[in-house]
């Protein structure tokens, strides 16, 4: 079955190529595969990481009871983090990466391929104007 992806909104901050520190992904995921796995979950924000082109620093995974779990994979340009609310099948994913190298969007990519949801709300936002780009507002 197709993932229906439902875009909220995209901030956007100035005109002439605008540059900003980074770019911050916040998605929810319905009805997808729902993991209580340490183990698996960690794999799961690792390769996410790698798909991003970010550097993984330290993780941090936190299993709820009776279910449910909060992992946050610090970043060198930032974090992935993944929230599960099992019971009304339902993760929060948050993706923030800064760096003219990282790809967050692949690392969405790869967590739609992996997790199967059947649909996404996804919100994006450009994040840290810089100086330059205030001064010309």
């Amino acid at each position: 079955m197709r993932t229906k992806t439902i875009k909220i909104s995209q901030g956007t901050i100035g005109k002439s190529n605008p540059k900003y520190a980074g770019m911050h992904l916040i998605a929810d995921f319905w009805d997808g595969d729902i993991t209580e796995s340490k183990k698996e979950i960690r794999k799961i924000l690792i390769e996410a990481a790698k798909r991003a082109r970010s550097t993984p620093l330290k993780l941090v995974i936190h299993k709820f009871k009776p279910q449910g779990l909060a992992a946050i994979l610090l970043l060198e340009e930032s974090h992935i983090s993944i929230h599960t609310w099992p019971e009304i099948r339902y993760m929060a994913v948050d993706i923030f990466t800064c760096g003219a190298k990282t790809q967050c969007h692949q690392a969405l990519e790869y967590l739609k391929e992996i997790l199967h949801p059947k649909k996404v709300t996804l919100t994006k936002l450009k994040r840290g104007l810089t100086q330059d780009n205030q001064r010309r507002r």
